[in-house]
């Protein structure tokens, strides 16, 4: 009797359990984050933007702390730049311009926030959590040096992200990839281009500043481990002697030309009969280059005392746009390289962004074309097309991974010639319809003096 009692007990307990589980699994059903389809853009992949409910504040690292309350809390696209710093906001504007005609371009997208810092050397991770606290998925910025340092060593990034510069510091995140404008990436480049040349003997040129000296290490460095020499590297800046410059490597005349002796009479009344100096000086040294790093108004000034036939390059920073045609008829055939948004604005991939609707200067062109490129990056970021979209063709340069992380840019490479800074393929063009219409005028003259000759008598 006793035993069944319990069992009686027993079994009434797992029943009330089982209502009591049952009626739990009825009033509390599971239910998923909800996902808000957003159209994409024709061609791209369809995206989606999470609601609060569906952000897993549990994917930050351990020791992450919690993100701040949202504020004003939508999907979008997020941009960090320094735009109340008083050293940074000018360049900070150009980019966001930029970005936001980027932007524009893509129909049915995330909407862009800007976010705005004063220093992103010490605001920048404050700013970045209230980002994502607000819906961000994806995060362009910051844009200094210091912010992106900064940026890297924290682990919380949890959304892709595309920091504006580069660090030597390696990221925390695998979700944290860097594209700048960098100076140095172009002293390589461009000592690539004088290699492939086949120019093997490099004399620097360095102008004394804090950037042409960190141009000038960038080539250096670069040409030695392609297997080139360093003949020298002259320090020089306005003022200095400008024989340095005048007595760079050169050979000897390979043929001692036939110079005429001529009578002449002299201030005394004299006749006497003289041979003339040789004029011009004696070609460069087979296989010498000059690396100039040196803006445009540093090589307007260096560029008359080198020999006319020594092969000089440099960087973008020698090209101040085509409207300058004095200056880039100073320096005549040197070459450098730039980006299509200056070299090439005819390029169907650069005519499909508008310019700016205030006028900029270059660099600020050039950042203007950067924020371009970058929100372009960003979506492929977003989208997660980094096979299927690199190497991209962007205003900027060709761009590509260079490793895991880095973003590298290859710009275009360029001479100046006829006043303008040129692409090899606009000179060639150039010099045909040149020749094309001086042919055409010769024609037109021996036409003109057909017709115009006396007939023939006869005979």
């Amino acid at each position: 009797m006793q035993r069944s009692s319990f069992w009686l007990l027993l079994l009434a307990t797992l029943y009330v359990s089982a209502c009591a589980t049952a009626t739990r699994e009825k009033t509390a059903p599971a239910v998923s984050a909800p996902v808000v389809t957003v159209p994409a853009a024709p061609g791209e992949p369809v995206m989606s933007a999470l609601t609060p409910s569906a952000i897993d504040t549990a994917a930050l690292p351990p020791g992450t702390l919690p993100l701040p309350p949202a504020d004003r809390y939508a999907p979008h696209i997020a941009l960090i730049l320094p735009l109340k710093s008083t050293s940074f906001a000018l360049a900070a504007n150009a980019v966001q311009q930029g970005f936001l005609t980027a932007a524009s371009s893509q129909v049915r997208d995330y909407p862009v926030r800007v976010y705005s810092s004063s220093d992103e050397s010490s605001d920048v991770i404050t700013i970045y959590r209230q980002a994502i606290a607000n819906g961000a998925v994806a995060v362009a910025g910051p844009l200094t040096r210091a912010g992106v340092a900064l940026l890297a060593g924290y682990p919380g990034i949890s959304v892709p992200t595309l920091a504006l510069n580069t660090t030597e510091q390696k990221p925390e995140s695998g979700k944290l990839y860097f594209f700048g404008l960098i100076p140095e990436s172009e002293a390589r480049q461009v000592a690539h281009l004088a290699f492939a040349a086949k120019l093997r003997d490099a004399t620097i040129i360095n102008t004394g500043t804090a950037l042409s000296r960190r141009l000038s290490v960038a080539f250096a460095n670069e040409w030695k481990k392609l297997g080139g020499n360093i003949n020298a590297e002259i320090a020089y800046k306005e003022g200095d002697d400008t024989g340095v410059l005048v007595n760079l490597p050169t050979a000897a005349w390979l043929v001692e030309p036939v110079i005429t002796p001529i009578t002449v009479i002299s201030e005394s009344g004299e006749i006497e009969t003289v041979t003339p100096k040789r004029v011009g000086p004696p070609p460069a040294a087979p296989g010498n280059v000059v690396f100039l790093a040196g803006d445009t108004n540093q090589a307007r000034l260096i560029r008359p005392y080198l020999n006319p036939s020594l092969p000089v390059y440099g960087t973008s920073q020698l090209f101040n746009i085509n409207s300058d045609t004095l200056t880039n008829y100073d320096l005549n055939d040197i070459r450098f390289v730039d980006m299509p948004w200056l070299l090439q604005p005819d390029h169907p991939a650069v005519m499909i962004y508008p310019r700016s609707s205030s006028a900029l200067d270059t660099d600020k062109e050039r950042l203007y074309a950067f924020g371009i490129d970058s929100y372009r990056l960003l979506h492929i970021l977003l989208n997660n097309r980094l096979r299927s979209a690199l190497p991209l063709d962007g205003v900027t340069g060709r761009i590509q991974l260079s490793d895991a992380n880095t973003f590298q840019r290859d710009a275009t490479p360029a001479l100046f010639r006829y006043g303008h800074g040129l692409t090899p393929e606009a000179v060639t063009a150039l010099e045909a319809e040149k020749a094309a219409a001086k042919a055409a005028e010769n024609a037109a003259r021996r036409a003109t003096s057909t017709e115009n000759a006396p007939p023939a008598p006869a005979p």
